[in-house]
C-alpha cells in the first residue's frame, strides 16, 4: 500500500510538471564507468588494498583488479561539493513550481546539510562509513563520508586572487538576482584580507573590465564603489564574459596565490558566442594552463542549470545557488574558507564492496562524476578540488546476500597534496555488524541524509516505472521525518528541508 501511495504521489508530481511546462573548490571527472544501476565492490576479508604511500598506480601495465577480483564490485566517483542542485530546486518549489527533473542531481541535495564527522588534524581526509537497514528485505542504505580539516579564524593560507565576472544583463534586474549579487560581493569583499586582491568585470551584450585586479590593501573603498555602480542592461554574452573575466584573471594572475574566476549569473547566454563548447574549451585551457579555477553562483527564477555546472567541471570548481540573504551569507562569508585555501587536489573514492556479502548496489547521484575505476590512482585523471570544513557524502542503496555477515565493504579516498602534489590514501571499513537495525532510529545525521537523498528521489523518479530507492517513505511521512529530524538537531537548514517536502507534497495533491 505505501509504495502504492507513493508511485501515485510521484505520478502526480510528473504530471504537475508536464502541465507547469517546466560557484572556489570543486571537481570534475575524465572518463566514466558503468551507471547507476550497475553493480562494482570489493574484497573478500580485508576489503581494500591501498597502494604504497606515494606509488604511482592506473598506468596502462598496472592491474588495478587486483583489488577486487571479476565480478568487478567497485565504485568510482570524482569528489563533488556542487550545492545549486538543492538551492534551485528550494526556488523553484516555494514559487509553486516543481523542478526540472534534469536539474535535481541527488549528491547535490546530500551535500547541502551539516555532517558530525570526525575530521584530521591537517590536510587530507577521514573516511566515516555507517549505515541502516530499510524496511525492505535484504536492503540498507550505506553512508561513505570524508571530511577535510575545520578551518580555524586567522589560520595561514594563501593570498586569494578573485576576480568577479557579474551577469548584468536585463534578466538581472529581477529582484533577488543582481541587487543580491551585489549585497554578497560587498559582504565577500569585506571579509577577505589585506593581502587579497580582487578584479570585476561585467557583461550583457558586450563585456568590460571594470576594475584591474587590485590589492584590498588600502583599497576596499575603490572596489565598493566599483560593485554599486553595477546596473542591469541589454542581453546575455555569456562567452564575453568568460572571455574578458579569463583574461582579466591572467592579466592579475599571482604566484602562490589562490587565482579564481567568480562567475555571478542566471547562465541565460542569449547573444554573442551561445556556443558551449567554445566557452568550455576556453575555461578548461585557462585550468590547464594557469591554475585558474571557477566558482559558478547561480541566480534567478530562469536559471541554466546545466550550462552553469558544465563551466564548473571544466573550471575545477564548484556551484552554488543563491535565492537570498541567507543563502548569500553562507556561500560568500560562512564558506569562505573553504572557496580561498584548498587541503587536496584531484581526490577521487572508491568503495570495494565484497562480494561475498552484497549481491548488488546502486551508487545514488555523481551521475556525472563517475571515474572509470583503473582510473582511480592514476593520478593525470581529473578529481575534486576540496578545500577546508568541506565534506563530501556518497550514498549507496545496497542489498545484501541472504544470510550474508562480516564484512561489507571498504571505502578509499586518494588525492595529492596541495602544494607537493604528493598522492595519498586513507581508508574505512564497513562490516555487517555496523549497521543499524532500522533506519529511522540511526544518528540524526545519518537520517538527515537518508530524507535528503529520499526527497532528490521522488523529485526526479516521478514515472511508475521509475526504480525508487528501497524503504522510499511517501512524501507526507517524509515530510513528518524532516520535521521531526529539525526539532531534534535545531538545525534551521533541516526546517528549510522539511518545508521544501511539505511545498513537493502539496503539488502532489
Amino acid at each position: 500500500m505505501e509504495q502504492y501511495r507513493t508511485r501515485r504521489v510521484r505520478t502526480a508530481l510528473l504530471a504537475l510538471t508536464a502541465a507547469g511546462g517546466l560557484l572556489l573548490t570543486g571537481c570534475s571527472a575524465n572518463g566514466g564507468s558503468a551507471d547507476g544501476s550497475s553493480y562494482d565492490g570489493g574484497r573478500k576479508g580485508g576489503g581494500y588494498a591501498p597502494a604504497p604511500e606515494g606509488e604511482q598506480q592506473g598506468s596502462p601495465d598496472s592491474d588495478s583488479r587486483e583489488i577486487a577480483p571479476e565480478p568487478d564490485h567497485l565504485s568510482t566517483f570524482a569528489l563533488d561539493v556542487d550545492t545549486a542542485s538543492y538551492g534551485y530546486a528550494r526556488r523553484t518549489l516555494a514559487e509553486g513550481r516543481l523542478p526540472d527533473p534534469a536539474t535535481v542531481r541527488p549528491e547535490e541535495f546530500v551535500n547541502s546539510f551539516r555532517q558530525d564527522y570526525e575530521r584530521p588534524e591537517g590536510n587530507g581526509f577521514t573516511v566515516t562509513v555507517d549505515g541502516a537497514r530499510t524496511d525492505e528485505d535484504d536492503w540498507s542504505l550505506v553512508r561513505v563520508g570524508l571530511a577535510t580539516r575545520t578551518a580555524e579564524d586567522g589560520e595561514a593560507r594563501p593570498p586569494a586572487a578573485l576576480t568577479f565576472v557579474i551577469d548584468i544583463s536585463g534578466s538581472m534586474a529581477e529582484p533577488g538576482r543582481l541587487d543580491l549579487a551585489k549585497d554578497s560581493l560587498a559582504t565577500m569583499t569585506d571579509q577577505l584580507r589585506d593581502d587579497d586582491s580582487v578584479a570585476l568585470v561585467t557583461f550583457s551584450d558586450e563585456a568590460e573590465r571594470v576594475l584591474p585586479m587590485t590589492r584590498l590593501d588600502g583599497n576596499r573603498d575603490e572596489v565598493h564603489d566599483a560593485i554599486d555602480g553595477l546596473e542591469p542592461t541589454d542581453s546575455t554574452n555569456l562567452g564575453a564574459g568568460v572571455d574578458t573575466g579569463y583574461e582579466t584573471a591572467e592579466d592579475g594572475l599571482r604566484e602562490g596565490a589562490t587565482n579564481r574566476v567568480v562567475l555571478i549569473s542566471d547562465a541565460l547566454a542569449n547573444t554573442g558566442d551561445t556556443d558551449s563548447e567554445t566557452i568550455l574549451e576556453r575555461i578548461a585551457s585557462e585550468r590547464r594552463e594557469h591554475g585558474i579555477t571557477l566558482f559558478g553562483v547561480g541566480v534567478g527564477s530562469d536559471y541554466g542549470d546545466q550550462l552553469m555546472e558544465e563551466l564548473a567541471d571544466k573550471g575545477d570548481g564548484h556551484t552554488a545557488y543563491v535565492s537570498s540573504e541567507d543563502d548569500a551569507r553562507k556561500v560568500f562569508v560562512e564558506q569562505l574558507p573553504q572557496n580561498v585555501d584548498l587541503t587536496a587536489r584531484d581526490a577521487k573514492a572508491q568503495v570495494a564492496f565484497d562480494p561475498e556479502t552484497v549481491e548488488e548496489f546502486r551508487l545514488i547521484g555523481y551521475d556525472n562524476r563517475r571515474v572509470a575505476d583503473e582510473d582511480f590512482r592514476d593520478d593525470g585523471v581529473d578529481g575534486g578540488e576540496i578545500g577546508p570544513g568541506h565534506t563530501v557524502t556518497a550514498l549507496y542503496a545496497v542489498r545484501h546476500k541472504p544470510h550474508a555477515d562480516g564484512h561489507l565493504a571498504t571505502a578509499a579516498v586518494r588525492w595529492l597534496d596541495p602544494e607537493s602534489r604528493t598522492p595519498h590514501e586513507e581508508t574505512g571499513q564497513l562490516e555487517s555488524e555496523d549497521l543499524e537495525d532500522d533506519l529511522w532510529d540511526a544518528a540524526p545525521r545519518l537520517q538527515v541524509t537518508v530524507v535528503a537523498a529520499y526527497f532528490a528521489d521522488a523529485l526526479r523518479s516521478y514515472g511508475a516505472e521509475a526504480r525508487p530507492l528501497p524503504g522510499t517513505p511517501s512524501l507526507g511521512e517524509l515530510s513528518q521525518r524532516a520535521h521531526d529530524l529539525a526539532r531534534t538537531t535545531e538545525d534551521k537548514d533541516v526546517s528549510a528541508l522539511a518545508e521544501a517536502i511539505d511545498q513537493a507534497d502539496r503539488h502532489g495533491d
